[in-house]
């Protein structure tokens, strides 16, 4: 029995002593674990890549470059790349101390697309582990020898602009340096690009084109047919001259046939800003309704009309109707001292600025080209000639045709030549009783007024104007619409409005 004991105590005292050894040698951490093959360690290593964790891929990396993160960023920040999807190949041993592991790649181009790549991770096995023997040609094999990889815009196919109906434009059409200016404008959006790898002596190659859009062909908002009709009304006009039509209830620029000349780089009709004249009583008009007057008011023409302490104002020829008339009447024959009058009377508080306001004056063009400006009066005499067009107030010819637009319609609208066929500009509602007022006294104009005898189709309304123009010969200006088609011809230096402009009118619309 003792002999039994002294067994069993031996025994447990060796297997206490066995214990205690292997806790002395058993490996710890990390240790612990089986070495990591290469096809772990490349593993790992695409992984962390794709999850743009450099602190992890620098782990892995035998004798990381001191620059190894900031390449990485920089080659990402520099081709604008913002996702990165790796496959691993088969790896291949050579020996027991050097793998490679092949791999396609391919990377997202921020807006452009997808770039594919090849290039092979290289292993080593340092001091019993594998690691990344990392170049910079892992990045890419173009990087290579000091190589590098740069993005290059590749410019697009011209962009050929059509009518809306997608026809060309008539020859001689007086559009085109608003062509080319859209063109230009619409160009940039059908740039290309290529990534090129390139070498340190200069040379380079193509990795992948992301190539310009095919040449295209852009509908504007131009009528073939009404481009047509201005064009041919200015043929034989000897003065400089333009016509702007614009369909009202949408702000569409159907024609701009614009004759004027090189200043502004051939494109007066929507930049250049000249007195509107007598075409602006449409304004002060719309100023005087909206300040109690109608169009049946009687209101004195007289041949003169000085205001208190002012100068005196006349009309063209010395005309005056006799006792009193309508404003309706006073606007059809452009009465001169009627506006200046009424103006004084009942704007001197800035109602005439308010009113020019609402017809795009002191306004942007949200696209290209520009309105009119009207600046507030200081005296009575400024006030009754801005009140006819002179003084502060200026207007390209596109300003006055989106004023008689506006009558048609019944708000202003901001211009549009491009887009969506139908697309509506922006606008501004005027006051339902103003603009019934003005279509009646605009079609005065065209049937008992100073454009009665131009022979203008059915139903067109209008305004005439002659406008001083700094000591040179009057501009002459007729501004209306027939239809949806609202319409501004200006004649630089052209003399009298009824005599020089309205001829032309009345031949863009019955060429219509």
């Amino acid at each position: 029995m003792r002999s039994r004991a002294v067994l069993t105590l031996i025994i447990v005292v060796l297997a206490v002593i066995g214990a205690g050894l292997y806790v002395l040698v058993r490996p710890t951490g990390a240790e612990s674990r089986p070495v990591a093959g290469p096809e772990e360690t490349a593993t790992a290593y695409l992984a962390a890549w794709e999850g743009s964790d450099i602190g992890a891929m620098s782990r892995l990396v035998a004798d990381t470059p001191a620059d190894f993160a900031e390449r990485h960023l920089a080659f990402s920040r520099d081709l604008d790349i913002e996702s990165l999807d790796l496959i691993p190949g088969t790896l291949r041993r050579h020996g027991g101390q050097v793998a490679e592991l092949p791999f396609q790649g391919v990377r997202g181009i921020r807006d452009l697309g997808a770039w594919p790549f090849a290039s092979t991770l290289r292993l080593v096995r340092r001091d019993g582990r594998w690691k990344v023997l990392w170049t910079p040609e892992t990045l890419h094999p173009a990087l290579k020898d000091g190589g590098r990889i740069r993005l290059k815009e590749v410019p697009g196919p011209a962009v050929e602009l059509v009518t809306r109906s997608g026809t060309r434009f008539p020859r001689d059409s007086g559009a085109e340096s608003y062509l080319g200016m859209l063109g230009a404008d619409l160009a940039g959006d059908g740039s290309g690009y290529a990534l090129e790898a390139v070498r340190t002596d200069g040379t380079a190659r193509e990795l992948v084109a992301f190539a310009p859009p095919s040449a295209r062909r852009i509908r504007t908002t131009f009528s073939r047919p009404v481009q047509a009709a201005a064009a041919r009304a200015l043929d034989g006009v000897d003065s400089p001259a333009a016509i702007v039509a614009i369909k009202a209830d949408t702000g569409e620029v159907l024609a701009l046939a614009d004759r004027l000349g090189g200043e502004l780089g051939g494109q007066g009709a929507i930049r250049g800003l000249y007195p509107p004249g007598s075409t602006f009583k449409v304004v002060t008009a719309a100023a005087l309704l909206s300040r109690g007057l109608t169009p049946d008011s009687r209101v004195s023409c007289p041949a003169a009309y000085t205001p208190p302490n002012g100068r005196p104002f006349v009309n063209a020829g010395g005309h005056a109707a006799p006792g009193t008339t309508t404003l309706t009447g006073a606007f059809a024959v452009s009465c001169n001292t009627t506006f200046a009058e009424q103006s004084v009377r009942l704007l001197s508080a800035g109602g005439l600025v308010d009113a020019a306001e609402l017809f795009g004056f002191n306004k942007d063009i949200e696209g290209p080209g520009v309105c009119g400006t009207v600046k507030p009066h200081g005296s009575a005499d400024e006030l009754g000639s801005d009140a006819i067009g002179q003084n502060s107030v200026v207007a390209s010819p596109l300003c006055m045709a989106l004023v008689a637009a506006a009558v048609q319609d019944g708000s202003w609208r901001q211009p549009v030549m491009t887009g969506r066929r139908g697309k509506v500009g922006r606008g501004t509602a005027l006051p339902p009783d103003v603009v019934t007022g003005l279509r009646a006294m605009m079609r005065a104009v065209v049937t008992t007024g100073t454009a009665s005898s131009a022979g203008f189709p059915p139903g067109t309304a209008g305004k005439t104007g002659t406008a001083e123009a700094g000591g040179g010969r009057e501009h002459a200006w007729f501004i209306g619409y027939h239809g949806k088609v609202a319409f501004a011809v200006l004649v630089k230096n052209g003399g009298s409005g009824a005599k020089a402009a309205v001829p032309i009118a009345s031949r863009f619309l019955r060429a219509l």
